[in-house]
């Protein structure tokens, strides 16, 4: 069962004066990227098709994640009044999908799936955290609060399940060590490119990755603190069966908050060239 509903969200509290306008891109582009969880559930069930308990885990999930991917939706609505949620999604959903119809895991084990899972619900928990923390809008505050809280459960889920079939499957330490690595770069494909594009740019301008990812990254690397990045490598740790709170731990963040820092500027030099050519699309 779902812990909460968007018609729960104080809706009537929204701030206008509070909103952070380098936030709302970013807001529209994960309401997109959440709203499509439906087919990542098609493809988990066809990769666990055997598993009743873990197909009827996967329904539940993505029932959370399209609820996410709504509440963004209406909040982004709020703070854009000419933005309309349901012609971007249809425009994302007609210009990138992924293989539902796989039958085994792309990651090569049932084990290196549930571990990518963990990590996208890693970076996820992390990252709605910080905008929650970020920002001053009470609305977004709580629906951020609310989705990081779901996404650090889907952790836990998906985790419990990892171990299950790990005890089966035996994946050696360096191969969980590269999915898990493997899943953080993916990080920066097609997948929120493509949303940001559909989301904040008009149907007359081409995509472009590299346009698109300066865009989405050079924003959302600047609501990150080194807090985050300790708890997401905690998290990342844990589910490669590593210390979470170790000394290797500690080491690992600060390399990451290093490694984050770089390639925010680097995004942010980007993003600043090509503003003058693709400017978001304003409200009507």
């Amino acid at each position: 069962m779902k812990h909460w509903r968007v018609e729960q969200i104080a809706w009537d509290r929204f701030e206008p004066s509070k909103v952070d306008p380098e936030i709302i891109p970013l807001v529209k582009a994960a309401a997109m990227v959440e709203r499509n969880g439906g087919d990542y559930a098609i493809y988990l069930k066809r990769v666990f098709k055997d598993d009743p308990d873990f197909s009827r885990a996967a329904d539940h999930w993505a029932e959370e994640e399209i609820q996410h991917g709504d509440a963004l939706g209406q909040w982004a609505s709020l703070a854009d009044p000419g933005w309309d949620y349901a012609a971007a999604f249809e425009r994302y959903r007609n210009g990138y999908s992924i293989d539902i119809n796989a039958n085994a895991s792309i990651r090569g084990s049932r084990t290196g799936e549930l571990i990518a899972r963990c990590i996208v619900e890693t970076g996820t928990s992390s990252y709605y955290t910080a905008l929650a923390e970020a920002t001053e809008e009470p609305v977004l505050q709580q629906v951020c609060k609310l989705i990081a809280a779901d996404e650090y459960r889907h952790f836990k889920l998906f985790y419990d399940h990892m171990k299950r079939y790990l005890a089966r499957e035996d994946l050696s330490f360096a191969r969980r060590l590269r999915v898990a690595f493997g899943r953080v770069g993916e990080s920066e494909d097609d997948e929120l490119a493509f949303a940001f594009h559909c989301a904040n740019e008009g149907p007359g301008l081409a995509y472009s990755h590299d346009r698109c990812i300066a865009g989405y990254m050079g924003r959302a690397m600047g609501f990150y603190r080194p807090r985050h990045l300790e708890r997401g490598m905690g998290m990342i740790f844990k589910a490669v069966g590593l210390e979470p709170r170790g000394r290797l731990s500690q080491i690992a963040a600060r390399g990451a908050w290093r490694l984050l820092c770089w390639r925010r500027d680097r995004y942010r030099q980007a993003l600043s060239r090509m503003a003058p050519a693709a400017p978001l699309a304003q409200a009507a």
